[in-house]
């Protein structure tokens, strides 16, 4: 039996969907049920994907019961408001390692570097019961974070950054979108993601004059359009459409995969 645990921001939820539609055969997905798989949840059924929802104490249990010769995905969503304090993203993501590592052949994360708070991960886990990886470029580098990861790696992040000459843009992918009043919360940007006026002040004071609307082809997310122009709006932001893609990310969820004929 091969088991792929992956401990996700919820940033990555589209991502998720997508990989779990296009190479999803494997005997069975588990979605790990809690206050944050709400979400990705309703995109998995409007999918089609079949999945069995579990809280994370029965998941041993249920794989108990599954045929030796299959491989099964299990899916842990962590909440967005770890990231306002690195230590608690820190220690909440170690703690579902040791706890998930205890069943599965391979863990995978579904972060990047998050401020360098996961840098030394796959070194600090190493003697946890499977190998620990993180979504990391060609070079063995950490991606930054979730829009590194659509935009290709740092190499082109910081090809897009300098390409607006010093202009400070804002990037959003549609989770970043649905849910931009959280994260500019956890950023510190403002403790109140309705006070407009605050988030507004220190925007103009970090320079910040653009939106870069990232598509990244996965339409999961509703509402896309408006909920980047309404943001453009309030804060007075120029627009400007980019493409991303999911390579990295697709080469990363594959290679874990591949550990299965390793493993056999």
């Amino acid at each position: 039996m091969f088991v792929l645990s992956i401990i996700a921001c919820r940033m990555f939820e589209d991502e998720l969907v997508y990989m779990i539609e296009k190479h999803g055969n494997f005997a069975a997905l588990v979605l790990v049920e809690d206050e944050n798989s709400t979400s990705i949840a309703r995109k998995l059924d409007q999918s089609g994907c079949t999945y069995n929802a579990l809280s994370l104490e029965k998941v041993p249990e249920f794989i108990k019961d599954i045929s030796p010769d299959s491989t099964i995905v299990v899916i842990h969503m962590l909440e967005l408001a770890l990231h306002a304090i690195p230590e608690n993203l820190r220690s909440t993501v170690y703690g579902k390692i040791e706890q998930m590592s205890a069943y599965s052949q391979t863990v995978l994360l579904f972060y990047g570097l998050c401020g360098n708070v996961l840098r030394k991960v796959e070194t600090e886990m190493s003697k946890c019961a499977c190998p620990v990886y993180i979504l990391k470029e060609e070079n063995g580098e950490i991606v930054d974070d979730c829009i590194g990861a659509v935009l290709g790696g740092r190499a082109a992040y910081l090809s897009k950054l300098k390409s607006f000459r010093g202009i400070g843009t804002f990037f959003m992918t549609p989770m970043w979108a649905a849910n931009w009043k959280e994260m500019i919360m956890s950023a510190g940007i403002t403790n109140d993601p309705d006070n407009i006026k605050m988030a507004k002040y220190v925007f103009d004071y970090a320079g910040y004059k653009k939106v870069a609307k990232l598509n990244t082809g996965l339409v999961y997310e509703q509402g896309f359009d408006d909920r980047v122009e309404e943001f453009a709006r309030k804060f007075n932001f120029e627009i400007i459409e980019m493409d991303g893609n999911l390579d990295l990310i697709e080469k990363c969820f594959c290679s874990a995969l591949a550990r299965r004929k390793e493993i056999k």
